[in-house]
């Protein structure tokens, strides 16, 4: 029979494996939406791309619950591990509903702010996907959350911009309103994405 510190070995590394592939799957489906809005409505069919990458972040996120559920012993703790992972599908959740929303308020054409929000929260998620591998050993992710804090305070500054300019321009009422809805959606997103760093920096904080 294996031994107690094999099945730990075994069993960290499915953790860090699933979180891992859900850092990767959030800039999947960030890149994707980064280029759906540069290239709108041209690639209006990325949409779908996305829908996958929530579908495939909800089945990321099923397995590490199911594997808390059948797991006693886990490499760091219980409510860290499903902070983390319902943390990381909120970003592609949020990020999934931008999509979504261009199509069903059929918007003709993006926003610049839009625009430069999603490659915020691209480069957010590039940040954390790189952080991930470093949860393994609990090394220092400083660098990695630093700059996840100060791509947020980019997307607050692009976001009330946004919102000064949709109702600095005498714009139509109901594109306001459509506008507004993805715009918080995107900063929903951006704001996930600083969550789940404070979270990454808490776990390193505790195990080292």
């Amino acid at each position: 029979m294996p031994r107690l510190s094999q099945l730990l070995v075994s069993r960290d590394r499915q953790y860090f494996d699933l979180f891992e592939e859900a850092g990767g799957n959030i800039v999947r489906a960030a890149d994707l939406l980064d280029q759906m809005l540069r290239s709108y409505p041209d690639r209006a069919d990325l949409a779908r791309d996305i829908l996958i990458c929530e579908q495939e972040g909800d089945r990321i996120t099923h397995d590490i619950i199911r594997r808390l559920n059948e797991t006693f012993v886990t490499p760091i703790d219980r409510e860290d591990i499903y902070a983390l992972a319902s943390g990381l599908d909120d970003v592609v959740d949020f990020t999934e509903e931008v999509a979504d929303y261009l199509g069903l308020y059929q918007i003709e054409a993006p926003m610049e702010q839009a625009q430069r929000l999603a490659h915020v929260l691209l480069q957010a998620c590039r940040q954390l996907s790189e952080a991930m591998p470093r949860l393994r050993n609990f090394d220092d992710i400083s660098h990695f959350t630093v700059e996840v804090n100060r791509l947020e305070n980019d997307g607050d500054r692009i976001t009330r911009e946004a919102m000064a300019s949709l109702f600095a321009n005498g714009i139509d009422p109901m594109v306001v309103i459509r506008w507004k809805d993805i715009f918080e959606r995107l900063e929903s997103a951006v704001d996930a994405t600083e969550h789940v760093a404070n979270i990454l920096e808490g776990i390193v904080i505790k195990n080292s």
